[in-house]
């Protein structure tokens, strides 16, 4: 009897540890999306070049592009005539209404894009590439959607 519940414990040992490391890995892995349950807990987690990061202040922004900067003032008149004109960079990368406007995913994510420009190594777009495509983008709705998404997939990539 003794030794039927070593063979068993055994086995179910050799079971459970793969498909336990397997879990563990799975979870580890899924820390690159945008979501994840590691546990019961929810949690929101980005990576270091995202908005989310940038509005959580984990880092030093560059000075070149202060927290308390307005957009207006970075981006131009056109991102004037859309929001407030004391709207600053940091209030800018938390912004939340990015699914149901096109015109807040650009100035949220052109924001991050622009302050990786300066702080990433080898992001894909220089500080005035950003600026142009920010203020071209809110040409149109069509315009900031696609130029949002673009900034979204650079922002997502870099570390």
């Amino acid at each position: 009897m003794n030794k039927n519940k070593t063979t068993t414990m055994s086995s179910l040992s050799t079971t459970l540890f793969p498909l336990l490391f397997c879990l563990l890995l799975s979870s580890v892995s899924s820390q690159e999306d945008s979501h994840h349950w590691p546990g019961f807990i929810y949690t929101r987690t980005g990576g270091r070049c995202s908005a989310q990061f940038w509005s959580g202040r984990q880092e030093t922004w560059p000075r070149m592009v202060p927290e308390t900067s307005t957009v207006s003032n970075v981006f131009g008149w056109r991102v004037y005539k859309r929001y407030r004109s004391d709207l600053t960079l940091l209030e800018a990368t938390g912004r939340n209404d990015e699914v149901e406007n096109p015109f807040g995913a650009l100035l949220k994510e052109g924001t991050a894009a622009l302050i990786n420009s300066y702080a990433r190594d080898g992001f894909p777009f220089r500080s005035w590439q950003v600026k142009t495509l920010v203020m071209q983008g809110f040409v149109s709705e069509v315009a900031a959607a696609s130029q949002a998404k673009l900034f979204s997939l650079a922002n997502h990539a870099c570390s």
